[in-house]
């Protein structure tokens, strides 16, 4: 019987309250991690400062958050681990989607949420509206100070990814800048991930304003595919038949 294929989480956590985008750390994590060991890494990490001058309490809860957000899809792993030249911008864009990936409210923020303000006439975001959004993902669930909390969370993620530019309300809207390297990396990751909506229309690519006939055109110009629409039809050729085999032709 084959092995089911990772899917995006779609049960909401409170994870996000403890760990942030942490994207060193997550750079941290590839190079180090072995997917193969049956043993928990914690006292090994701690102890060669993986994460630096962490306590271990905070080393195990930085390790239970990467496993999540990366050990949870295995095509990802091998390839990140020997991904040695990557750039920042590549870089942070994959843990934003990593993070997408693993925190269903995360997504939903930064992916329809921030979206939607960036079409108001204002695009810019304060930290109450976020409170009051997410006080509508969970109505009773959270108490105000675990709202705010999340808020704060949110708001802080969404800036060291580049979507929120500022840290004092009000915060304007911006988008990162997405490499060719990572559009065409979260691309064939989604193809072996089971997600909500389509490779032209999703909120990993909504999240960093790649939509419409400025992500078509970007479609274009990568040189792993072959991206054509015809009338309502959309097609894609692509030269690799998976991530790692992707990963290997650019090493």
């Amino acid at each position: 019987m084959p092995e089911p294929r990772p899917a995006e989480v779609t049960d909401i956590h409170t994870r996000l309250l403890k760990c942030a985008l942490i994207v060193e750390e997550s750079r941290a994590y590839w190079q180090r991690i072995d997917p193969a060991a049956t043993d928990s890494p914690a006292d090994q990490a701690f102890q060669e400062y993986w994460f630096g001058a962490k306590s271990l309490a905070r080393v195990k809860v930085l390790l239970t958050n990467l496993r999540a957000r990366f050990d949870a899809f295995p095509p990802a792993l091998a390839v990140l681990r020997d991904w040695s030249a990557m750039d920042p911008e590549a870089r942070t864009a994959i843990c934003h989607w990593h993070l997408q990936l693993a925190d269903p409210l995360y997504r939903a923020f930064t992916g329809d949420y921030l979206p939607e303000r960036r079409a108001t006439a204002r695009p810019e975001v304060r930290q109450d509206q976020v409170v009051a959004w997410v006080s509508h993902q969970g109505p009773g669930r959270w108490t105000m100070s675990t709202r705010i909390q999340f808020a704060s969370k949110l708001l802080s993620c969404a800036y060291t990814a580049g979507l929120v530019t500022g840290r004092r309300d009000p915060r304007e809207l911006g988008f990162p800048r997405i490499p060719d390297a990572a559009l065409s990396y979260l691309l064939h990751l989604l193809r072996e991930v089971d997600f909500e909506g389509s490779l032209t229309d999703n909120p990993y690519l909504r999240s960093v304003g790649l939509e419409g006939g400025l992500l078509e055109d970007r479609l274009r110009a990568l040189p792993e595919l072959r991206f054509r629409r015809l009338a309502g039809l959309v097609e894609f050729g692509w030269s690799f038949p998976d991530l790692a085999t992707w990963s290997e032709a650019r090493a």
